[in-house]
């Protein structure tokens, strides 16, 4: 006889391992070797990980931030899975909606209350498309809950349940993972509960629990089910035609806001980027390559948006003097135009007081659970 367990379907066999559901599911159930207790590979990072695998994700977008960077080291550190660095949180989102519309599946991961609510407008819009994202938030730790702290990342307040109650409208399931004895049935829960509903799920997890092991992420995991998913080819196919005409058609097929509405307005104001190759108040509090991100040629860009149009001025600076030059010009011969500095620094360019604070936060962020 067939037995249910939660919302998936598992059959069980005289050897007494989990075998694959009938043939009807469209992604293949993956059968993982149980891994040993205190094993780097039975840590609650990395069973969320062995779940994204398993479900047909192969690629997370992620923007890092202090209470995910644990996290994102587990996730990388999954054979399986490519975590891919966004330049925000609604890119993100938007992108895992765009991987769900392809593979039938997305996640995105994202940090506390500043990265969620960035992300909230790309999950609605997946609720509203009926496509499965997990959306993966770093919550703070797990002690800090019900201890009347204000923390960083929230609105002021010492309630931390602002990010979820935004959530609760736009998700069909929300898991708050504050303590490891339920963290597997928690998540669990959570992705099949999207793939059944076909909508986003929000999993919050806490900065310091990651990286703990615990008996329950070293059993055999129960195997996802995947129904089938069938595409009309003809009409996707239509539908990509007409869009591509709509948009050769178009005057103004893209618009870059912000700059180019300065240009259009013509403002003179003086804007400076500070190109530092990366996040580096994100490094100061926990290393990793998700803080280096891939460099773009901005003056270029800016010039691009200019595109003869207007009084732009731009120019990159490497060194002090050059800044004093720029900023001489900027104010002088270039005073009616909008002007665009971008200052090349480097990547440990910091002061001792952020130091200083990166290690208090990792420290406070890397604090073990308290003992239930």
């Amino acid at each position: 006889m067939d037995t249910k367990i939660g919302a998936l379907d598992v059959v069980p066999v005289s050897n007494g391992n989990v075998c694959c559901p009938p043939k009807t599911a469209v992604a293949s159930c993956v059968q993982s070797s149980p891994v040993s207790f205190n094993s780097s590979e039975a840590t609650l990072g990395r069973h969320l990980a062995r779940r994204l695998v398993q479900i047909g994700v192969s690629d997370v977008f992620s923007v890092p931030g202090d209470f995910n960077l644990t996290l994102l080291d587990h996730l990388i550190a999954e054979p399986g899975l490519n975590l891919i660095g966004c330049c925000n949180e609604l890119n993100a989102g938007y992108a895992a909606d765009g991987y769900a519309r392809s593979r039938g599946v997305g996640a995105c991961v994202v940090t506390f209350t500043v990265g969620g609510l960035s992300v909230l407008n790309a999950i609605a819009g997946a609720y509203s498309e009926n496509l499965p994202v997990v959306c993966i938030v770093g919550g703070p730790n797990s002690n800090d809950y019900g201890t009347n702290r204000i923390l960083h990342h929230t609105i002021g307040l010492p309630d931390f349940s602002q990010e979820l109650r935004c959530f609760q409208t736009v998700t069909c399931y929300q898991a708050v993972v504050n303590n490891l004895e339920d963290a597997h049935e928690q998540i669990d829960t959570a992705i099949s509960t999207a793939l059944k509903e076909s909508k986003p799920v929000y999993i919050s997890i806490g900065c310091n629990l990651s990286a703990i092991p615990h008996p329950t992420f070293s059993r055999e995991p129960v195997p996802f089910s995947l129904p089938p998913k069938l595409s009309n080819r003809m009409g996707l196919e239509a539908a990509v035609e007409a869009a591509a005409e709509f948009l050769n058609k178009a005057v103004k097929p893209v618009t870059a806001q912000d700059v180019s509405t300065m240009l259009r307005c013509g403002q003179n104001n003086i804007i400076f980027l500070i190109n530092n190759g990366g996040y580096t108040i994100e490094v100061e509090i926990h290393d990793g390559p998700y803080n280096v991100i891939k460099n773009w040629n901005y003056t270029a860009l800016v010039d691009a948006i200019h595109n003869g149009e207007g009084k732009c001025w731009t120019t990159k600076v490497f060194y002090e003097e050059e800044l004093i030059e720029a900023i001489e010009t900027a104010m002088g011969a270039k005073k009616d135009c909008l002007c665009f500095i971008e200052v090349m620094a480097h990547k440990d360019d910091t002061s001792k007081e952020l130091l200083e604070w990166g290690s208090r936060v990792s420290a406070a962020n890397s604090r073990p659970p308290n003992p239930q």
